[in-house]
């Protein structure tokens, strides 16, 4: 089949849409499809055309003020120049996704919304009301609407009504690069006097909750913070850390390689994932099977992974005090993670599987 998937960005940026979409392109390539991926880019510095690991890539100049929005009409112009067997639309929460509903002609139409159904500023969140009546249109032309968690598939059909057309298929990691990970033996008892490592993974928005983190980290006098990744809220986040005394215990790290990463999550002795909307939490999954212990925000997909003992759950509104309160009870309690993988953590090869499934069904 000819594939083309859209998003609004690719690698070698970075997020859970651009993850997503890379993992099940690169194997639908594997088992001989011919994809491409449309995206955008606001910067113009990446290449125009070029080829990741078998996957056709295009980018178009995009207009992307605060990082949103991504506005590309070339993307409607160029779908209706070319022919698809399928194309899959991803990202409610920006434009390529509605350029693409415009502009496909024949074959068949699937939707991945990685729906939050609010903005992640208040001006994002206020021209979200007017948006509606375009993420409508995208909802009624797709054949079929993949939600990534229970979660989103409920906000999709409570908002847009296209029960008959959604289906949940969840997030996934490359389970095998966990199977063999050496994570240190540790213990959170505070009674150790060892110093503690947090660790959070993602983009830097306001919205991520990694302030919060920040704000808790004077009361927590043995807690140090490593921070991976990078965002327009980095330099806000910076001068925090600077203002309450306690840029000395936070490390900013960015671009890392996979082999880092991976690292990073086996050396870390709490994940911590306080976003305000997520539709599913890819770190989050690859931190329990790393075998770290989470702290995560309730109200959003992310509550699908506390299970109160390798991951407990914040209330909502977080603020620091609840953050530290969180992370004492981890010490009180002893808990070392889980050494064994959530049997409910997919691998990306079966999501892509079940995706393919989905392409060729009638």
């Amino acid at each position: 089949m000819k594939i083309a998937q859209i998003c609004p960005r690719y690698f070698p940026d970075i997020g859970g849409v651009e993850t997503h979409v890379k993992e099940i392109s690169e194997r639908l390539v594997k088992a001989g499809h011919d994809v491409e991926v449309i995206t955008t880019d606001p910067t113009g510095r990446l290449n125009k055309r070029e080829t990741i690991n078998g996957v056709k890539v295009i980018r178009f100049r995009s207009f992307a003020p605060g990082n949103a929005y991504y506005f590309a009409p070339q993307i409607y112009c160029y779908l209706k120049k070319h022919k698809y067997d399928v194309i899959h639309a991803h990202g409610y929460h920006a434009f390529p996704a509605f350029f693409t509903s415009l502009g496909k002609h024949g074959g068949k139409f699937i939707f991945t919304p990685h729906y939050h159904r609010r903005g992640h500023t208040a001006f994002r969140n206020l021209l979200h009301k007017p948006y509606r009546f375009l993420g409508k249109l995208i909802f009624s032309r797709a054949d079929s609407v993949i939600c990534v968690s229970e979660y989103e598939k409920k906000l999709v059909e409570s908002d847009f009504k296209v029960a008959a057309k959604t289906v949940k298929i969840p997030n996934g990691i490359n389970l095998k690069e966990f199977e063999n990970l050496r994570r240190p033996e540790k213990s959170l008892n505070r009674n150790t006097g060892k110093e503690k490592h947090l660790l959070y993974v993602g983009r830097l928005e306001e919205y991520k909750g990694v302030q919060y983190i920040i704000q808790s980290l004077p009361e927590l006098h043995n807690f140090q913070l490593r921070i991976v990744g990078k965002g327009p809220y980095e330099t806000e986040l910076r001068n925090m850390a600077k203002n309450l005394g306690v840029e000395g215990r936070v490390e900013w790290l960015k671009d890392l390689t996979r082999k880092e990463l991976l690292k990073c999550y086996a050396d870390a002795d709490i994940f911590l994932m306080l976003s305000s909307y997520e539709a599913y939490g890819i770190t989050v999954a690859e931190a329990l099977a790393a075998g770290t212990p989470c702290v995560v925000a309730k109200g959003s997909a992310l509550e699908e992974f506390v299970d109160g003992e390798n991951c407990i759950g914040i209330e909502n509104p977080v603020t620091k005090e609840k953050v530290a309160k969180a992370l004492r009870e981890f010490e009180k309690e002893e808990r070392k993670g889980n050494s064994r993988i959530d049997k409910t953590i997919m691998d990306w090869n079966e999501v892509s599987a079940r995706i393919e499934k989905q392409y060729i069904q009638n």
